[in-house]
């Protein structure tokens, strides 16, 4: 057994950059991969915790308690898949490190020579008996799947029944039967498939000629205020855009004399992509085809509450579609030829949807004719208004989960969760039924899109939110294509066959509360879980789309009793910790206080059931600092001390919500150990003493492993909350106790809270490095230093700058964690140019030191809803040289530079007003900088102005105006051109900012 006092690796060194890399790989990864068996939000690489297992399993081979059994047979066990380490303790610890990151390789991870190694090393560090290793927070079951791989006994709880479903398939139920299963579960799947295909042939008619509709693409619709007619709510008219196969829509309005105008859809080939029109609405505003009308978002939002969300067509007396959801296109499958084809609807395409809808009132009329016995054969279960800003759609009229669906997928639906509720299959089968039932949930909705490049059904849940769709695509459940029956059985079954390699045992399961677990005090070798990420994923109401269809198609032995919330019949909500997002229609009141205070208590329960040798890890990657304080709260309540961190890079760059932003990339593993209760009372001169260095020495480490911008800031945290969390608490001189958050802004620490000088710290530090001391110490009337406005770029700059993952692979889950666009917002149509940084972020690195952001406020930066925006240099064009073109500007700088004057800038002669004043263009006439009528403050020109003037002198090909300033700044000092270089150095490579930069310093006379 490890020794109490002996470090694990992961304490001592990590693989950040290998696991990094094969962790971002991992993303790409689909088929067979655990995270297909069931959507589950937020989801970490199975890699990143294999690899992190290890490090907390492992004892440190230098630590001098190290036992030297465990060195002799790990000397043994790791020339089976490497070199044969050293004789020197350092040199077993490099092998052991080198294994950990080869083994996160996805390719290595069901190799037999890896398993038995890891597994081998596990047990030469522990004992016959295996460590236990407890998640209590186990979501999508990554860090126990990966326990098990590893040999060891886990222990995987989570509150929400459907992640327990997921949880109990894949660690107990699966492990337990033999390789064969997965291809059994096959066969029952395509004995299912016969059966539904011809009780469902009426609604799903063939062509005459013998081709397969496979989808049906649909259009909500409204009507016109100003002329009548019908709009399509249509995002793109394209049907397909693979080059040698474009497809699209073609629009064309019929005037009949006396009549409303109608709106006729053609498909047609277009020969390039410009013939294609953009569609009808954006932003919940839709433009009428025949008047050009706009309707608000609100008048459609009302049409659509009429319409209860739109989803179905309605019918007339004589049975034909009168208004409601209209089709736009079938597509189909010809015979014997490859490819979709695409079609108009016709009328018996629409009587197909009648037939459906007469034969779900009958079912749900039998139901109600029977006393009601049972679920109704519908979700009738209520959406909650709590989280509106994630689930939109009740917004549109959408009360009840099945108002998410048409009428032909409910009836589908419903017979599908009866055939698999009544089958005869073995017991073992039904929850793997019901899961490939759910993959089937999450593509059979009227939320559902049509993916032109693919030309494939999309799953509802691209992102972390149900918002509305306009136009979605209904699949042929039981016809051809991933999106069908067969394709999300063989989905599941290839996760079956991933499990079932390297397993030995299966794990223990259960649904509970994680402040509340029954496990026995000191039972856990090792406490490692991944918790919900304050606001970032609201689980519960996301995952009742999923719990309402599974309950009516698992029986309630295959799922607890005590599943479902007495109430509502969802998933539990009051008890989940997460913060719901303010909403004028949300009752929650669970807040930031809630969750601290929460989270405190599972961190408590975890300590408790933790040996007092164990270790914790906890896994967290929300990018705002109220995020991360509430948490580190939880942590330090709940009697833990971190004494490592570990950043992972598991994002690819290129993902919707990192674009131009400071996305984390990484995910920070912060290595945690039981504080000792008689833990003594900490100085805060010592503490504030020992924070520079611990972080300086943290920050040099991280670069060199290619860590960066956001994902190094916060991985900083963890040698800086050691020195604090050692403590019982921290006083100062007086005996006043420094709490671990405050008020930024106080001057006091025991107000102010530790960890505002541990941005503070960051921040300096990351300033001396790139524009060196002068400017970290500026704050405190440091001479030479550059002015506030410099400053407060190169840090913007430095904390946006993206973690190397060295993975260009595409990830082809496109559910991104943080992205809140949604298509029913009013927002501008196309975002605005500029590196972008959440408010927060910017306010506490920029506070301590000295930058005030108001200042800048519609000079270097703008904020709008939350987010700070660096202005392109390219908007400060009229700002600096006012109303006259770069040519004159230009000569007026060559005659300043002869004259031996200053130059000016339009923005000196602007009256200093509040920042929400728009200076822009006020008190200025044509061609000139001229006085206010009131007395002006004259505002100074700064360093980064006159790099700004010269970087547009650079773009707009001015170059002797541009070699004029250049000569004088020489001649001015140092600091334009190190603020040039230094900025050079820190904007993206792809941006033109830095192409203007770099053109510039070309430019520059050599002395």
């Amino acid at each position: 057994m490890i020794p109490k006092e002996c470090k694990r690796l992961a304490e001592v060194d990590f693989p950040i950059a290998v696991v990094s890399k094969h962790s971002a790989r991992e993303k790409s990864i689909r088929h067979g991969h655990p995270s297909t068996l069931h959507l589950w939000w937020a989801r970490r690489p199975l890699g990143a915790c294999r690899a992190m297992l290890l490090a907390l399993l492992l004892p440190d081979p230098c630590d001098p308690c190290c036992p030297e059994e465990f060195k002799q047979r790990a000397r043994n066990i790791l020339p089976r898949v490497q070199g044969r380490p050293g004789a020197k303790d350092i040199d077993l610890r490099n092998e052991l490190l080198r294994f950990i990151g080869d083994f996160a390789n996805w390719d290595n991870s069901v190799n037999s020579t890896f398993l038995d190694a890891s597994s081998g090393l596990v047990q030469a560090a522990h004992g016959k008996e295996p460590p236990l290793v407890v998640d209590p927070f186990a979501g999508g079951g990554s860090i126990p799947l990966e326990a098990l791989r590893l040999g060891c006994e886990t222990f995987a709880s989570d509150l929400n029944p459907v992640a327990w479903l997921i949880l109990n398939t894949m660690l107990k139920d699966i492990p337990r039967h033999d390789p064969g299963l997965a291809d059994k579960f096959r066969k029952v799947g395509a004995e299912i498939k016969v059966e539904m295909e011809k009780e469902l042939a009426t609604f799903y008619p063939p062509d005459p000629d013998d081709s397969r509709p496979i989808a049906y693409l649909w259009a909500r619709t409204v009507t016109c205020d100003s002329c009548g007619a019908e709009i399509p709510l249509i995002r793109s008219f394209w049907l397909c855009k693979k080059p040698a196969r474009l497809c699209a829509l073609r629009p064309r309005v019929v005037r009949a004399k006396g009549r409303t105008p109608e709106i006729v859809l053609d498909i047609f080939q277009p020969k390039t992509e410009r013939e294609a029109l953009g569609g009808t609405v954006t932003r919940a505003k839709a433009v009428c085809l025949a008047c050009s009308n706009v309707l608000s978002p609100d008048r459609v939002r009302t049409q659509l509450t009429a319409q209860r969300g739109g989803v179905d067509a309605v019918f007339n007396e004589k049975q034909e579609r009168e208004r409601g959801a209209r089709m736009l296109a079938v597509v189909t499958l010809r015979p014997m030829e490859q490819g979709r084809h695409y079609r108009q609807p016709t009328k018996g395409d629409y009587s197909a949807v009648l037939k459906a809808e007469q034969h779900l009132k009958k079912l749900l009329k039998d139901w109600d004719d029977n006393g009601r016995i049972g679920l109704s054969p519908v979700p009738s279960e209520g959406i909650s208004n709590n989280e509106i800003r994630r689930i939109s759609v009740p917004l549109y009229g959408m009360r009840n989960w099945g108002d998410l669906f048409s009428t032909r997928q409910k009836l589908v639906l419903c017979l599908l969760s009866s055939k698999i509720r009544s089958c005869d299959v073995p017991e073992n089968f039904r929850p793997l039924l019901a899961l490939a039932f759910s993959r089937c949930v999450d593509h059979w909705s009227g939320n559902a899109t049509w993916l032109q490049d693919l030309e494939a059904v999309a799953h509802t849940f691209v992102r972390h939110a149900i918002g509305i769709v306009w136009d979605f695509a209904e699949s042929v459940g039981f016809g051809a294509g991933g999106a069908a029956w067969e394709g999300q059985v063989d989905w599941v079954a290839r996760v079956v066959e991933f499990v079932n390699v390297g397993i030995k045992r299966g794990g223990e399961v259960t649904l509970s509360d994680a402040t509340s677990s029954p496990l026995p005090d000191g039972s856990a070798t090792v406490w490692f879980t991944d918790p919900p990420y304050y606001d970032a994923v609201p689980y519960s109401h996301l995952s009742d789309y999923f719990f309402v269809w599974l309950k009516r198609a698992i029986p309630e032995r295959c799922m607890p009793r005590n599943a479902a919330d007495v109430n509502t019949g969802t998933t539990p909500k009051e008890r989940e910790i997460v913060v719901d997002r303010p909403h004028h229609l949300s009752t929650s009141t669970k807040n930031a206080n809630f969750y601290e205070a929460s989270l405190a208590r599972a961190f408590g329960e975890g300590r408790r059931i933790l040996r007092e040798d164990g270790i914790g890890s906890v896994v967290f990657a929300h990018k705002t600092t109220e995020g991360w304080e509430a948490l580190l709260f939880g942590i330090i309540q709940g009697g833990w001390t971190i004494t490592g961190s570990w950043p992972v890079a598991t994002e690819r760059k290129s993902r919707l919500n990192a674009r131009e932003n400071a996305s984390l990339s990484a995910s920070v593993h912060l290595v945690c150990r039981p504080r000792p209760e008689n833990a003594p009372i900490g100085d805060w001169s010592d503490v504030i003493g020992e924070l520079p260095q611990r972080v300086g020495d943290w920050i040099e480490r991280l670069q060199r492993e290619g860590v960066r911008g956001a994902d190094l800031v916060f991985a900083c945290i963890g040698p800086a909350m050691e020195i604090y969390s050692r403590h019982t608490s921290v006083e100062d001189a007086e005996g006043r106790n420094i709490p671990l958050g405050g008020d930024p802004t106080a001057i006091e620490p025991y107000n102010r809270g530790f960890l505002a000088y541990v941005w503070e710290t960051v921040g300096r530090l990351a300033l001396e490095q790139v524009l060196g001391t002068a400017e970290a110490k500026a704050r405190n009337g440091a001479s030479g230093a550059l002015e506030e406005d410099s400053r407060l770029t190169a840090l913007f700059l430095w904390t946006l700058q993206a973690t190397d993952t060295e993975s260009n692979a595409k990830d082809a889950d496109t559910n991104d964690d943080d992205d809140d666009v949604d298509e029913d917002e009013e927002k501008p149509k196309k975002k605005k140019a500029g590196l972008s940084l959440i408010y927060d972020v910017a306010r506490r690195f920029a506070q301590p030191l000295g930058i005030h952001l108001d200042k800048w406020e519609g000079r270097i930066i703008e904020t709008e809803k939350g987010v700070v925006r660096l202005l392109p240099v390219g908007e400060r064009s009229t700002q600096l040289f006012g109303e006259a073109d770069a040519s004159a500007m230009a000569h007026r700088i060559e005659q300043d530079v002869k004259a031996s004057r200053n130059y000016t800038f339009a923005f000196m002669q602007d009256v200093a007003a509040p920042p929400d004043i728009k200076r822009r263009g006020r008190g200025k006439a044509k061609g000139t900088s001229s006085i206010a009528s009131e007395t002006p403050v004259p505002q100074m020109v700064t360093t980064l102005d006159r790099l700004h003037a010269a970087m547009l002198l650079q773009s707009s090909g001015q170059s002797n105006g541009l070699r004029a300033m250049l000569k004088e700044e020489q001649q001015r000092g140092p600091d334009f051109l190190r603020l040039a270089n230094a900025l050079s150095a820190l904007y993206p490579k792809d941006s033109e900012e830095k192409r203007l930069l770099d053109a510039m310093l070309l430019a520059v006379p050599r002395t």
